[in-house]
């Protein structure tokens, strides 16, 4: 556990399948703040481990008792440790088939963000047309799938970001209104100045420690906080009471986990997602490629805010290659 140094590339017996169990050559993974979270011992795992847990591949070998996918199926999945590799095994109830139109790549950045963007605006708190929302880290990977959706969904954005170019990649997702986080000294006041003075219904706050209480406080009575994540850290102990001095707010902390439990709703969502994806209501942007050995630099850029949209580990060496010359 610790920082992205401890990450080592390795060699490692090819893995077989057990029962209900499908061995997927990958494709692509999905660079996500839950495996920095994994990483640093937050989420333990048993050491050693290979983190990584969204990914997209195809199905080269089954095990016993597997009735859900066959070899040479096109799939994606996610919350399954170990997809930063070349090959992964996957309990195959916890695959999702790829529709022939939705490639690797882009199954491997939109499914555990698309999933949990879903959970947020249909069930955490279900975003209605004309509601305003905060958004915050909106130029993230999260905070454009996000903000898409609630526009789409008829809400009206106002989004953080930390810099102007920034500011200008979530009003092209569709924010109505964008703060510099770092050019306020009162977040809340000026939420609520682009709000016509009022608080919100909900905030959407995935960076935890750093932004709840200017999140709390720009909350109007009755209000709702989704914390949904912690990229700035977790949020310290707190007294229950504040909620009630707030004006009767809620909180939710979710986790994608229990809104993809069951395999019928695991496959529902997924299939919102790529017919979102297929109509353009979400546009996936993978900005980043990094081969297996570059895992740690992907960590590193990820944590350092220095990246927008999707990374992806890719264990062939020569695509993640490609886009870096394309980039530069």
């Amino acid at each position: 556990m610790g920082g992205p140094e401890v990450l080592q590339e390795a060699e490692v017996d090819q893995p077989r399948p057990g029962p209900g169990e499908a061995v997927v050559e990958v494709a692509a993974s999905g660079v996500n703040f839950l495996d920095v979270y994994h990483r640093e011992g937050r989420y333990s795992l048993p050491l050693p481990f290979t983190p990584g847990t969204e990914g997209a591949g195809t199905v080269v070998e089954v095990g016993p008792s597997v009735a859900d996918v066959a070899v040479g199926d096109r799939v994606g999945w996610v919350e399954i440790p170990g997809t930063y590799a070349e090959r992964a095994v996957v309990d195959s109830s916890r695959l999702v088939p790829l529709p022939d139109d939705i490639g690797f790549e882009t199954a491997a950045a939109v499914l555990l963000q698309g999933m949990t963007a879903h959970y947020l605006v249909k069930d955490a708190y279900p975003v209605q047309g004309g509601d305003t929302v905060l958004v915050h880290a909106a130029a993230g990977g999260m905070g454009l799938l996000l903000t898409q959706l609630i526009t789409h969904l008829g809400g009206r954005v106002i989004g953080t970001t930390s810099t102007a170019a920034k500011a200008e990649l979530a009003k092209r997702a569709g924010a109505a209104e964008v703060i510099l986080s770092s050019a306020v000294d009162d977040l809340a006041a000026e939420v609520r100045r682009l709000n016509g003075g009022q608080g919100l219904p909900v905030v959407f706050d995935g960076v935890g420690a750093h932004t709840f209480d200017a999140s709390l406080a720009s909350l109007r009575t009755r209000g709702h906080l989704v914390l949904f994540g912690a990229a700035s850290g977790a949020v310290p102990p707190f007294d229950p009471m504040r909620l009630a001095q707030g004006g009767s707010l809620t909180l939710i902390r979710p986790s994608l986990g229990d809104f993809i439990a069951d395999r019928s709703e695991l496959l529902r969502r997924a299939a919102d997602v790529f017919e979102w994806v297929r109509s353009k209501a979400l546009e996936v942007s993978v900005t980043g490629r990094y081969a297996l050995s570059e895992a740690a630099r992907a960590h590193s850029d990820l944590e350092a805010r220095r990246t927008t949209g999707k990374l992806l580990v890719v264990p062939d060496a020569a695509a993640a290659g490609r886009l870096e010359e394309t980039q530069s």
